[in-house]
């Protein structure tokens, strides 16, 4: 009898029952594993101030994850700051936007949404140039979007308030697996972190977007399967299209 075969993606289980990965297990007779190779750590107040972000002397936020909301009011917390009702959030999606009740009284603040894309939400800031704006980042952002900010007219700082860091996978019988499935350079980075001695052979390699591409490569692994693209826009079209060759 056929061996099924095992696919690993680098991502949390889906929430939604009606997952396309879901779809693809049954229509292909395939065994899918989810597994994040990345976790969130918070930064420390120590390194906030060696790094002398001082909070306060920002009257605007650059919001681009829930993630980064939790970290901005946690660091608040850790140094006892006020985050003043005068405060503008400017967020990247409605959800993101939304988010943000979560720690405050939603409708009596100044917040602004972009429509999901980084440009939308340049545009949206530069009609407020005069204010002194700061990124709550991660370690981990799109080049693109800092390049755009760079040579805008928005006076910005940028403040890496949490990072993403290598999940421990030595539960994980990584040549067991027949494709692997990376989202980020940083997934490729935790392959390598876990697996020092990791080697390719026959196992298949699927990478979504052109920096995790890009950092596949340069870690000289081959490339089998790539997402997004005109034919496959998005990861489960790319696998079920080379799994049905």
């Amino acid at each position: 009898m056929k061996k099924k075969i095992k696919i690993l993606i680098s991502q949390p289980v889906p929430g939604n029952l009606n997952s396309p990965f879901h779809d693809l297990a049954k229509k292909r007779n395939v065994n899918i594993t989810f597994n994040p190779f990345l976790k969130i750590e918070g930064e420390t107040v120590k390194n906030i101030r060696i790094k002398k972000i001082s909070i306060p002397k920002y009257n605007s936020l650059i919001l681009t994850s829930r993630n980064a909301v939790n970290h901005y009011f946690r660091i608040c917390d850790e140094m006892r700051i006020t985050v003043p009702n005068s405060l503008k959030y400017f967020c990247i999606s409605e959800a993101v936007s939304y988010y943000l009740q979560k720690y405050i009284a939603y409708r009596k603040r100044k917040i602004y949404s972009a429509n999901n894309s980084y440009e939308d939400l340049i545009e949206i800031m530069e009609k407020h140039e005069n204010d002194n704006f700061l990124l709550v980042s991660s370690d981990f952002i799109k080049e693109d979007f800092i390049s755009a900010l760079d040579e805008s007219k928005i006076n910005y700082k940028r403040g890496i308030f949490f990072k993403t860091v290598p999940t421990n996978l030595e539960k994980i019988k990584i040549n067991s697996f027949n494709i692997l499935v990376f989202y980020s350079p940083k997934d490729i980075d935790s392959l390598y972190h876990n697996f020092p001695k990791f080697q390719q052979e026959n196992i298949k390699i699927a990478v979504f977007g052109k920096s995790t591409e890009q950092a596949a490569i340069n870690a000289g692994l081959n490339v089998d399967i790539a997402a997004p693209n005109k034919k496959h826009p998005s990861m489960s079209m790319a696998l079920d299209d080379y799994l049905s060759k």
